[in-house]
């Protein structure tokens, strides 16, 4: 008997082969960083807790995404749970490409200059620390330009009179990132030696994390209207 695998099937099992990749190269690339080599017994402990966090969010997705692909095997309910996981999946992406506003657990970073201006490599830094500790939605606000989305394409420079420019918007520090995400974990990741919070001390500027229990990313990046490119059927 010839088994039929659906595109259904391959997209779930491509995405629990993803999230297990994910997961050994974070487990290598956190165990091979030269920097932890300084770090005291406390920020190992903590980091140990973090990444044992982390795998266990990683397999509670694939258990997850396992249950749905058993699901869309079964006829008339298999239907109705591919329409129901297309709709998740849906709002997920609009999170991620930034034009769905987003609400849950999270943190309020507000990041203070010293005598010095902060380097836009600086707030990139914390940016792709926060990502790689799980922040799932983003944006940053400054003195005089509105919040910015952040998202794959955002970029930092370096703005004149001190400031910074992202995505095209110009504003001045004070700069307050907003970020959703696992807080614990990202909380860690902006205190690990060498990190976001020793880089920004070293120019005399200050870092205050805020956990206020539920944070709201309402900044909507506004997707640009494609010229040439067209999807294919």
């Amino acid at each position: 008997m010839r088994i039929r695998v659906s595109p259904a099937d391959a997209v779930i099992g491509l995405l629990v082969a993803l999230l297990a990749f994910a997961l050994v190269v974070q487990v290598k690339s956190n165990a091979g960083d030269t920097q932890l080599a300084n770090a005291r017994q406390d920020d190992l402990v903590r980091i140990l807790s973090d990444l044992n966090a982390r795998e266990q969010r990683l397999r509670d997705e694939i258990a997850t995404l396992q249950a749905t692909l058993s699901q869309l095997g079964e006829g008339a309910a298999g239907r109705e749970a591919a329409l129901a996981e297309a709709r998740r999946r849906a709002d997920e992406l609009g999170i991620l490409a930034g034009t769905l506003a987003a609400r849950g657990e999270g943190l309020v970073i507000r990041l203070i200059p010293g005598p010095e201006p902060l380097a836009a490599s600086t707030v990139l830094e914390a940016v792709e620390e926060l990502r790689g500790a799980g922040a799932e939605a983003a944006q940053i606000a400054g003195l005089g330009g509105h919040p910015v989305r952040i998202v794959a394409s955002t970029y930092f420079a370096d703005g004149s009179g001190g400031g910074l420019v992202v995505g095209g918007t110009a504003m001045g520090g004070p700069y307050t990132l907003t970020v959703i995400g696992p807080a614990a974990t990202m909380r860690t990741a902006l205190t690990i030696p060498g990190g976001v919070s020793d880089a920004v001390a070293r120019d005399g500027g200050t870092v205050i994390v805020d956990e206020p229990g539920e944070v709201t990313v309402d900044a909507i990046h506004v997707p640009t209207d494609l010229r040439h490119a067209r999807p294919v059927n």
